[in-house]
């Protein structure tokens, strides 16, 4: 009896190790995580100036980001995203890069939303930022910059405890001044943007334990 007992209470301390363990590289890997997205941008119509128009619908936006979890739910982010858009049918032609770097707020709230499939996680995420305008061809000197907000919400497949899949829904918020006088428009861009991004979300903190 006493050796049943014995291996009984050894057992059990096991099994609670490895639950700390387990417990421990989970939150490992969820601590500091790289992406990397790739898609596409829409830009408001509001930011270009007269005869100037972009397409709705605009290849390449690549973000680029380095994510910290100070808790299981709240974390902060840093993150790099370019974009290029060019001219409609019924604009002048132009092509434009649209560069931005934002510090962001990160919030997960899966675990209190109890209807979603165990692989499923949803992340929202926003902060202030700085966007960079940069005309190509004829209108290269009409370059300018200003201060953004952005906002977006992600939704994450998991693979492993390593790695998951995204898609990314975010809107740029622009604070671009009006050109004055109209010329230094052309090309240019000072509006908000919206951005629909697929990607990959990879942990860099490292896990002894995982798969």
């Amino acid at each position: 009896m006493t050796s049943n007992y014995r291996l009984q209470k050894l057992g059990v301390l096991i099994i609670a190790i490895m639950s700390c363990v387990t417990l421990y590289a989970q939150k490992d890997t969820n601590k500091i995580k790289a992406q990397i997205a790739l898609g596409v941008n829409s830009p408001s119509q509001s930011g270009f100036v007269t005869g100037f128009e972009s397409k709705s619908l605009n290849f390449p936006t690549v973000n680029l980001g380095v994510q910290y979890m100070f808790k299981r739910q709240l974390g902060a982010k840093l993150d790099f995203g370019f974009n290029r858009f060019s001219n409609g049918d019924n604009s002048l032609e132009f092509k434009t890069n649209y560069t931005r770097v934002n510090a962001q707020l990160v919030f997960d709230p899966t675990e209190s939303l109890g209807f979603l499939p165990q692989r499923i996680g949803i992340v929202t995420h926003a902060g202030p930022g700085y966007s960079f305008v940069k005309p190509l061809g004829n209108y290269g000197t009409n370059n300018i910059s200003f201060l953004n907000v952005m906002a977006g919400l992600e939704i994450h497949y998991a693979l492993t405890q390593r790695m998951s899949i995204y898609a990314d829904t975010s809107y740029i918020l622009g604070f671009g001044k009006d050109f004055e006088p109209e010329t230094e428009g052309f090309g240019s861009f000072n509006g908000s943007l919206l951005t629909i991004t697929f990607g990959v979300s990879f942990s860099i903190s490292g896990c002894q334990y995982c798969d």
